[in-house]
């Protein structure tokens, strides 16, 4: 249906194929066809199936994990030997060893890889073998033009990269296939030993290669495992584990578009909200939802629990597969296998983001198409704009409304007159003129208008609309508002120059040449405005903007509609104390302004005078990867009247103002931000006679305190394989993956604020961790022209 952005997979697994093989009455050729017919009768767009039968499995265990070498079993040994050889020379299948085998069966289905594979097992043969196995699995699935792979999740952390080496190695081996890692929220390892294994141990690698260990272990889930999940509550610091192999696999695959995620929701959802916006930057395709994730209301019908519910509903942004598992087996005592893809199908309707992107009128209706879409900002004075876009932006009822009620408190505060002198510079094809107008007559002063613009092709229709609409109580400039002269100063000065970082326009720039139009005492319409940064991820953003390997595409600033974004700062001071809010403020201009010198026209001299810089410190409470810079603008017009697309303060000034996109800065690197650093952010707004331009850069902090922490908080882990660090260490954040609660593990916040908070803060520094290149020197890259 159009209203619907999500898509829906019916899962099965093989024992599902085999009781459709018996229940296969002659209408479908194969059972596979029998249950995408079903599935398609029950409303499911997709199905999602395992590629391989368990003989696969059987046969490659027989050949690649013999029983252990003795006097008795030598000559069954070198059989199998010989036969894991052959295959690794030439690896195939027979055919009782895949599902499908036919291309109209391939069609809408998700295929999962063999989830027993091992990429990342400590043993260095089992590694080696699973991978060929992998590239066996893919070559066939492209073999089916198979568009979606789903693979297993990685299960070691010291082995990762061989994961992500392997995926990467596939990911080249295709051009078409899309590869989905199946991966939790945080890792399940956390309820099992460090090991488990479904191998005896009389069993080892048939390679004969001495640095083969002798003892290989699969280690795999166990199935009594997730009976205790809902039991169980994981460790911050383990939920970021498992985001954190995410971000090395993607990494060392070059950010691969064609990589992307398959949220398992099968153990339950932390309660932290840092945790969960950070997947809303990553390119999460499907979501996996098992039957057993369901809880029953009092009614008995399945429903979700609120955290996984909200966090399903946020996902809709994404526009995401669901993948449906175990829902015919008759958990829930109510409602029936539907009742499952109904109650996913009410949480979509309840989104957010969904009703957003419904509603006319909305920013989010009204960008639809162009979610996290790459523009280049205007270039307002070296460019005139077409008709097209002047359409665009007079369909926002929100800042024209907002201008004409600056317009009429202006009228309404200014000293009886009997001869009030508006000009509007900029008037483009004249929605400002009209506003002007309105508010005149709504104040019932008398007013006059005089309109400047620029573009010879706006002019005409602004020359049209005198006629027609306007007459006498207006007239009309041609030129740039830096040079044309006007008959008389005027009481009020109108502009809309405004751009997604408030300034990126030159409205500094043109307003200098236009003051002198203004009385001593004459009022600006924008008074003032001010430009707001905070550090942005987004794997997509990235991606669009580094499309073209050139460096300007990374030094660029753009308009974008932000959709699959997480700012990664939070609010408060940090562990230091020092940092600011999630948002921040770079800089702000007012006008008129008193401090740039003229000459006797009354133009600056230079333009000195609006060169800007700033500096800004970001706590970063949760682990991330930096991307780049979101830019946002607030203004005043007049007195309580303004603009804003500020998320914090947006709907309470401008609610639904279409004109403006909040605006990207990139870095060509991403930088890793862990678990309560600090990241500080400089950025300058430069100039010379001809242009102006931005530069940016980064740099990542983590704190330290003089003195360790109290001995009964550490905790020993040498020795147990565990990738985090003691939190007896000098270091305020034990391990960059630990999250910021479990700072101190011991210890509720009400009662670390009480211990002495204070006094760390008062104590700490910071160790220099990361930094970026200085962006766009000189304005090689990106500029406005003047």
């Amino acid at each position: 249906m159009a209203d619907q952005v999500a898509g829906l997979a019916s899962c099965f697994s093989f024992e599902d194929i085999s009781q459709a093989s018996a229940r296969t009455d002659g209408s479908d050729k194969t059972p596979v066809l029998k249950l995408i017919r079903e599935s398609q009768t029950k409303g499911y767009d997709f199905v999602c199936l395992p590629l391989t039968t368990p003989k696969w499995r059987e046969r490659w265990r027989n050949m690649c994990i013999v029983p252990s070498a003795s006097a008795n079993d030598t000559d069954e040994n070198a059989t199998a030997e010989q036969q894991a050889e052959a295959w690794r020379k030439a690896p195939s299948f027979l055919h009782e060893e895949v599902t499908i085998s036919t291309l109209d069966e391939a069609v809408p289905v998700l295929v999962m890889v063999s989830d027993w594979l091992q990429l990342d097992s400590t043993d260095d043969w089992v590694r080696h073998d699973s991978e060929i196995a992998l590239r066996q699995e893919v070559a066939y699935a492209s073999y089916l033009n198979v568009q979606t792979v789903i693979l297993p999740p990685p299960r070691h952390r010291s082995q990762v990269a061989s994961y992500a080496r392997a995926v990467n190695e596939c990911l080249k081996s295709t051009t078409f296939m899309n590869f989905s890692i199946r991966l939790p929220i945080y890792d399940p390892a956390v309820f099992q030993p460090k090991e488990s294994s479904i191998i005896p141990p009389s069993i080892t690698s048939t390679s004969s290669t001495p640095s083969a260990p002798s003892t290989p272990k699969i280690v795999t889930p166990r199935a009594s495992a997730s009976k205790s999940l809902k039991a169980a509550r994981a460790p911050e610091g383990e939920i970021n584990a498992t985001w954190e192999m995410w971000d090395i696999i993607r990494t060392l695959c070059d950010y691969n578009t064609r990589l992307t995620l398959t949220l398992d929701l099968t153990p339950p959802l932390p309660s932290n909200a840092g945790i969960l916006n950070r997947w809303m930057a990553e390119p999460v395709h499907h979501i996996f939802l098992p039957a057993s994730t369901f809880i029953a209301n009092v009614k008995g019908y399945p429903v979700l629990p609120k955290g996984t519910q909200s966090f399903l509903r946020n996902s809709m942004a994404h526009h995401p597969i669901v993948i449906m598992s175990g829902v015919s087996s008759g958990l829930h005592t109510k409602g029936g296998e539907s009742a499952y893809a109904q109650y996913v199908r009410h949480v979509e309707k309840t989104s957010s983001a969904v009703q957003a992107a419904m509603t006319a009128g909305t920013v989010e209706h009204f960008a639809q198409g162009y979610q996290d879409y790459l523009q280049n900002p205007l270039q307002p004075l070296m460019d005139n704009l077409q008709s097209i876009t002047y359409q665009t932006f007079e369909q926002d009822p929100v800042k024209y409304r907002n201008y004409e009620e600056a317009v009429y408190h202006a009228l309404m505060d200014w000293p009886d007159s009997d001869h009030i002198v508006i000009c509007v510079a900029g008037a483009g094809r004249g929605p400002l003129v009209e506003r002007s107008l309105t508010a005149i007559k709504r104040s019932g002063r008398s007013a006059f208008v005089y309109a400047v613009e620029k573009n010879p092709n706006a002019f005409v229709t602004l020359q049209g609309r005198k006629q027609n609409e306007w007459g006498n109580s207006v007239q009309l400039f041609f030129g740039d508002m830096r040079h044309v002269e006007l008959p008389e100063q005027v009481d009020i000065l109108i502009t809309e120059l405004l751009g997604s970082f408030g300034d990126n326009e030159l409205s500094p720039e043109c307003l200098d040449g236009a003051m002198r139009f203004l009385k001593p005492d004459g009022i600006s319409i924008p008074s003032s405005y001010s430009a707001h940064l905070a550090p942005l991820s987004s794997s997509k953003l990235y991606n669009s903007a580094r499309i073209s390997r050139e460096i300007k595409g990374m030094e660029t600033p753009y308009v974008v509609m932000f959709q699959n974004v997480n700012i990664l700062s939070g609010d408060g001071g940090g562990v230091s104390g020092r940092c600011g809010s999630m948002i921040q403020q770079c800089w702000e201009f007012e006008h008129p302004r008193k401090d740039a010198t003229v000459d006797e026209r009354g133009l600056p001299l230079t333009n000195s005078h609006n060169v800007r810089s700033a500096k800004l410190s970001f706590h970063i409470p949760h682990a991330g990867v930096m991307h780049g810079l979101a830019g946002y603008f607030e203004a005043v017009l007049y007195g309580h009247v303004g603009l804003s697309i500020h998320p914090h303060s947006k709907d309470r000034v401008s609610k639904d103002m279409l004109s403006w996109f909040p605006l990207f800065f990139p870095f060509k690197e991403p930088l890793y931000l862990p678990s309560n650093s600090e990241l500080h952010v400089s950025i300058w707004r430069l100039t010379d006679e001809r242009q102006v331009w931005y530069e940016w850069y980064a740099e990542s902090f983590l704190p330290v305190f003089n003195s360790s922490s109290s001995p009964e908080h550490s905790e020993d882990t040498s020795g147990d394989g565990s990738f985090f660090a003691c939190t007896s260490t000098h270091v305020a954040v034990p391990s960059p993956v630990i999250d910021a609660v479990d700072v101190f593990p011991s210890l509720e916040r009400s009662e670390l604020r009480k211990s002495g908070e204070e006094s760390l803060r008062s104590t700490a520094g910071v160790i220099k961790i990361g930094q970026t290149s200085l962006h766009n020197p000189g304005g090689r890259s990106s500029w406005i022209g003047l």
